[in-house]
């Protein structure tokens, strides 16, 4: 499994990228988990309706867990590590590990900047293999914009090509 971790600022377009490269990587016949860091601060919303399992969840379950018709849902009273947290993600044993966020683990990064100042705190990351936003010269792949899909998705096809080979290997 090939993990690649999409980190930037809040409305830098990390989801919006993620959506299309999912996309991309199920055309391509792979099968794609993904993990995201809720950063908006306190806990993660909650469906809106009150089925079986959020009802056990806000009575207090440490873990409630709901299953059937080819889908499960897990609810947890807890954040685990980020090592237990890919682990869950990549139960179904899935070819890629798309990573929203957790910019500070290690692994191979995409960095999302839409202005120069949010380089200042982002470029100490390691792994980084892709910058996109509105920066130059620097020693890492650039993409200007990340309105040019075109370029984003040849990227990422170039990467999913690469993890096919490291496969052969």
């Amino acid at each position: 499994m090939k993990t690649l971790h999409i980190a930037g600022y809040k409305n830098s377009g990390k989801t919006t990228l993620l959506e299309r490269w999912i996309g991309i990587a199920k055309q391509a016949g792979r099968s794609v988990a993904v993990l995201k860091h809720h950063g908006h601060g306190g806990p993660v919303e909650l469906p809106t309706v009150l089925t079986d399992t959020t009802r056990f969840f806000r009575k207090g379950a440490d873990a409630s867990l709901a299953a059937g018709g080819g889908t499960c849902q897990l609810l947890l009273n807890s954040e685990p590590d980020f090592e237990t947290l890919k682990q869950l993600a990549a139960q179904g044993k899935p070819d890629i590990l798309l990573i929203e966020g957790y910019k500070e683990e290690t692994g191979d990064k995409v960095i999302l900047v839409r202005e120069p100042e949010d380089w200042e705190t982002l470029q100490h990351l390691d792994g980084i293999r892709l910058i996109v936003g509105p920066l130059t010269s620097l020693s890492a792949e650039i993409i200007p914009s990340r309105e040019d899909t075109a370029q984003l998705d040849s990227w990422f096809a170039r990467w999913l090509a690469k993890e096919e080979l490291d496969e052969t290997v």
